[in-house]
């Protein structure tokens, strides 16, 4: 299993929206994201960025996440959350959630 943790920042104004859009996640994102391999997965908001927490149980994260983006629910749900998001400082070019460093783990 491999941890992954994220950060990405929200546009100033849209944390509301943002979290309104997560009370109704739509099933077949949901669903993708188990097709997927990812299990515990939540985000929290601070201020003005968002942290993701997942859990990655399958052999190819990267292969996984491009079955991900060729989703036609998860882009449409894309296209609802990503004006409300904006990439971080810290991430790289071409980023848009920001991977974070594990620095400690207790299990």
């Amino acid at each position: 299993m491999k941890r992954v943790a994220q950060v990405v920042g929200v546009h100033p104004g849209k944390a509301d929206e943002y979290r309104e859009l997560h009370r109704a996640v739509p099933e077949p994102v949901i669903d993708r994201l188990r097709r997927s391999h990812i299990a515990n997965y939540s985000i929290h908001l601070l201020g003005d960025r968002l942290f993701s927490y997942f859990e990655y149980h399958g052999d190819d994260l990267a292969a996984d996440l491009a079955l991900m983006a060729e989703d036609p629910a998860t882009q449409e749900w894309w296209r609802l959350t990503a004006p409300c998001q904006r990439p971080v400082e810290e991430a790289a070019p071409g980023e848009w959630w920001a991977s974070a460093e594990q620095v400690f783990l207790m299990e």
